[in-house]
């Protein structure tokens, strides 16, 4: 088992950057410009932007890892806990409310800067205790004035918001503001160079967590240790996992979480993971190893029909394609390929057309990618990832892709195309007759235990195409995977 030496010289701008752990990424001209121009793009009202606070694990002084709402530190940059952002888009004033700690809280935790001061690194004239916020909202509310807030994904920030609206936790979720969704997906869609640069140093972090997968992937070794040896880089070199690792060596289950099972020669381990900077910035990578080292033939067929696909959308996307087209072209490609295998027949378009492809592909081709693994999941994929032109689908497979949009300069995604073999859902597919002419089910039972084989990276869209993020690549070519994984051999 690999150990974590001390930093290099290729990782030691992210080392520093952990030492110095600055409170904002950016300058606070960058802040007051991005509220500035929310607030315009909002109109009018009170707009409320709270931030996270802690979440106990098992009693209330021993929390989870704090992690910061993405859009609340988007805007005001900070990563402290229990801060509330105020924006009153009519008249352009900023509030950050929040609540100084006593001596009782500095002697378990140290010195913490007043909201003051606070509100002054963010570039915020006006700080107020939380209390504020009742006040404010009433106000509002008395007026007529439109208060605007995003959809809650957390218990205490839904149950904050219902008792100062009057209204059920159910109510509050449902009347969040349309126009501050779309506002802020608008804006933190399109990356700046700056936001680039972070997340490729969360690329860098992740290269070192998926080599050490692939140095540490031989017959014997559990699942869950190769977890805890990419979460210890992770914390190392970074704030942690971008989200929980999955390490498996069934493939075909998409959020397969690491158990203590020892790996076997023959089997394929799926390794799906990323980082998070202290930042705030993701990245998310996914990589499928042979556990002997080597691929077997029927394991490189499919591999390489994964990777094929992969390579496809490098080379076709672009902005003003449409990202529903780019999944599309991607299910054809991996059609003609398993034509080829003997395990898809039939015209290729039809059976697309006919969601045949599903049976090996059920999740979509991509996502958004940024301050969260998955961008601003939380605002809604219809307004994230779709748009008046460009609607979800309810076809099975496609359903589950959560962009269809036309690609913009700026944007960054995940390319992971797979393709899985899930015993339970063949069993479904054939007793229904489901596809039945494009699908060769004695061929497809043949691989009924053959597991996943995912390949994911992440990319930005240039001006007249893509780029593929990161500095260092992680091997990914049939070739390059056993090559590493020799040279790796103790």
């Amino acid at each position: 088992m690999p150990v974590i030496s001390a930093p290099d010289a290729a990782i030691r701008d992210v080392v520093r950057t952990i030492a110095t752990d600055p409170v904002m990424l950016f300058d606070s001209a960058t802040y007051s410009l991005r509220r500035r121009t929310l607030a315009a793009k909002v109109g009018s009202g009170l707009v409320i932007l709270p931030g996270n606070g802690g979440a106990p694990a098992n009693y209330p002084s021993n929390c989870y890892s704090f992690r910061q709402d993405s859009t609340f530190r988007y805007f005001f940059g900070l990563g402290q806990e229990s801060l509330t952002g105020i924006i009153d888009a009519d008249s352009g004033r900023e509030w950050l409310l929040g609540d100084d700690v006593g001596i009782e809280d500095i002697i378990w935790t140290g010195h913490v800067p007043s909201v003051r001061e606070l509100a002054a690194q963010a570039g915020v004239e006006n700080s107020a205790p939380l209390s504020a916020l009742a006040g404010m909202v009433a106000d509002a509310r008395r007026t007529g004035r439109p208060i605007h807030y995003l959809p809650p994904y957390r218990h205490d920030i839904t149950i904050l918001l219902s008792e100062l609206l009057g209204m059920s936790p159910k109510e509050t979720v449902a009347a969040a503001s349309v126009p501050l969704i779309k506002a802020v997906v608008e804006m933190r869609s399109v990356k700046t160079d700056a936001e680039v640069d972070e997340i490729e140093r969360a690329m860098h972090i992740g290269y070192l967590m998926h080599t050490a997968a692939m140095k540490a992937c031989r017959p014997g070794v559990t699942e869950k240790s190769i977890e805890g040896l990419m979460e210890g880089i992770a914390m190392t070199y970074g704030q942690m996992v971008s989200f929980r690792s999955i390490v498996t060596m069934h493939g075909e289950i998409f959020h397969g979480s690491p158990s203590l099972e020892k790996l076997e020669a023959g089997r394929l381990l799926l390794v799906d993971a990323g980082a998070e900077t202290v930042e705030g910035y993701c990245s998310d990578n996914t990589r499928t190893m042979p556990v002997s080292g080597r691929f077997s033939s029927r394991q490189r067929d499919i591999y390489s029909i994964v990777c094929d696909c992969h390579d496809l959308t490098i080379e076709k996307a672009r902005p003003g394609l449409k990202w529903m087209d780019m999944h599309l072209d991607v299910c054809r490609l991996m059609t003609e390929r398993l034509k080829d295998l003997g395990l898809m027949k039939g015209n290729t378009d039809d059976a697309v057309a006919a969601g045949a492809h599903a049976m090996f592909l059920q999740h979509g081709l991509g996502h958004m990618m940024g301050m969260d693994v998955h961008d601003m999941e939380n605002l809604g994929q219809k307004y994230v990832g779709f748009n008046e032109e460009v609607q979800p689908s309810d076809q099975f497979g496609t359903n589950c892709l959560r962009c269809g949009r036309r690609l913009e300069k700026g944007f960054v995604m995940t390319d992971e195309p797979g393709i899985y073999f899930i015993p339970a859902l063949i069993d479904q597919w054939r007793a229904e007759g489901r596809c039945g002419e494009f699908l060769n089910w004695d061929r497809i039972e043949e691989y009924r235990s053959f597991g996943g084989i995912r390949i994911e990276d992440d990319i930005l869209i240039t001006s007249d195409g893509c780029r593929v993020l990161g500095r260092e690549r992680i091997p990914y070519r049939p070739r390059e995977v056993e090559e590493f994984m020799a040279a790796s051999e103790p």
